[in-house]
């Protein structure tokens, strides 16, 4: 029998029944909270040298019960309605007790004896997504650690796929490069520098006045490439666009994409879970074509950071990234090796995600899924709406989705003098704590940023955070004078 006391306490059944009990009042506290008492903040605005020196004082004299007490009062309310910043989702509650099991079981899923339900619960999740984007039974998918983990994986398995020399052994022999819009996700080009292609051969593609990737320009862009002696293997449609919320033409992009023998990715991570939604599934027209699609369970499918689905069209493509042999193929049999994890993604160790979607399909169903898209994305629609009919305010472009790009500019028209306004708005609206919008720059015009990510905001939030805005301005301009 163990006799250390410290280890004993750590791992004892009843301190931690105790503990959980506690938590999971206190997290239903702050839900409530959140959700239905108007008059709680979003956050408590701190900068970042007080907090440290807030955590740094209490690891040393704060007590042991206040600690998750003190971190929820420290932290971004996603679940709160006016939370409406980051593509970040406020969970559906179940998954905290998903998230609970994965932390305490701690199955690794590296090989198939170190994760047996979570590694064939996430082949069912993978299989579901696959048949919803519109691919056949020869499709395969996998879980991994976020978005731009997921994007690195499908652009070198299009390397793999497309490049006829060896790379994963021997490395570059000539320059090669992918195409993509110049709006599209920083993750992108980071994976591009990562994969060694350097600047030259990230092919950014002009967008539209819509900000969609301008298809018209494909072939040239591409031309103008191979006279540079850049081999191009693969393009990048945005469903959407992470600054704008604007979905590229993904037909289009599939149509060059096969005419040109290119790898098609589709960088689903925030709107590709329109494939569960009848009314917003046009956004997405094209996706079937695209060998691979990744998507983000923690943004628009209410899942915990951090799960994403890496999806391919032809399943050999998603096992033969990281094989040793070139030569490797798939046999789609009794022996298919899909179950042991580290030989098709980066990581060996991983949570046990899978666990979180299988648990509202179970739960909930599809229906689930539908009904956030389609209520976020309405209410895009409705933000976009009000702001159009407040004179103060412009739009960016018109929504797509539920990211809108707006900027106050009522009696202002230099660009210098806009910028600096809305970015004051933005600072003050932080540390207000009351409403949390981010911002972002587009052709070098500074906007402020709302995502809708929760169910719960409604028009009148939009309504109060428009006269708020206008009531900092007025402040700003008051005290310049």
């Amino acid at each position: 029998m163990m006799q250390n006391e410290l280890l004993k306490a750590a791992y004892s059944p009843e301190n931690f029944r105790k503990k959980g009990h506690q938590l999971i009042d206190e997290l239903a506290d702050h839900l409530n909270a959140q959700i239905y008492q108007e008059s709680t903040k979003t956050l408590e605005w701190h900068i970042p040298e007080d907090e440290r020196v807030f955590w740094s004082n209490f690891l040393e004299n704060g007590n042991d019960n206040e600690l998750f007490r003190n971190i929820l009062k420290r932290i971004t309310a996603v679940h709160n309605p006016k939370c409406i910043g980051h593509q970040v989702t406020p969970t559906v509650p179940v998954t905290a007790l998903t998230a609970m099991i994965s932390g305490l079981l701690n199955n690794g899923m590296a090989v198939y004896e170190m994760g047996m339900a979570p590694s064939a619960i996430e082949r069912v999740v993978t299989d579901l997504l696959c048949q919803k984007i519109g691919y056949d039974t020869n499709s395969r998918g996998f879980l991994t650690s976020g978005g731009t983990l997921a994007n690195l994986t499908a652009l070198l398995s299009a390397r793999k796929e497309k490049i006829t020399n060896d790379i994963w052994n021997n490395g570059h022999k000539t320059a090669l490069g992918i195409m993509v819009s110049a709006e599209a996700h920083y993750c992108v080009d980071r994976a591009a520098k990562i994969m060694g292609l350097g600047e030259k051969g990230i092919i950014k593609i002009p967008v539209t006045d819509g900000y969609q990737l301008d298809t018209s320009l494909l072939e040239s862009e591409l031309q103008k490439a191979k006279a540079n002696n850049i081999q191009v293997y693969a393009i990048v449609g945005s469903a959407p666009s992470t600054a704008t919320g604007i979905y590229d033409d993904l037909a289009s992009i599939a149509a060059f994409a096969n005419k040109n023998d290119l790898w098609f990715h589709v960088d689903g991570a925030h709107g590709g879970a329109a494939i569960f939604s009848e009314k917003y599934k046009y956004t997405v027209a094209g996706i079937e074509k695209a060998d691979s699609v990744v998507i983000d369970g923690h943004k628009m499918m209410m899942l915990p950071t951090i799960t994403t689905a890496l999806l391919f069209k032809n399943g050999n493509h998603s096992y033969t990234t990281f094989s040793q042999k070139a030569d490797y193929l798939l046999v789609q049999s009794d022996e298919e090796d899909w179950y042991n994890k580290a030989k098709r993604t980066f990581e060996c160790t991983k949570t046990m995600m899978s666990i979180h979607w299988f648990t509202l399909f179970k739960i909930y169903g599809e229906s689930i899924f539908k009904e956030y898209l389609d209520q976020l994305y309405d209410m895009g629609r409705s933000f976009g709406k009000i702001i159009e009919e407040t004179p103060q305010f412009e739009l960016a472009v018109q929504p797509h989705s539920n990211i809108i790009c707006f900027r106050y500019v009522d009696g202002l028209r230099a660009n210098a003098a806009l910028n600096t306004i809305n970015q004051e708005i933005r600072q003050q609206l932080l540390e207000e704590g009351d409403y949390y919008i981010v911002q972002t720059k587009l052709k070098e015009v500074h906007y402020l940023r709302c995502t809708i990510m929760n169910p719960f905001t409604s028009e009148e939030h939009f309504s109060v955070l428009l006269s708020k805005i206008i009531s900092i301005k007025n402040e700003i301009t008051s005290d310049l004078h």
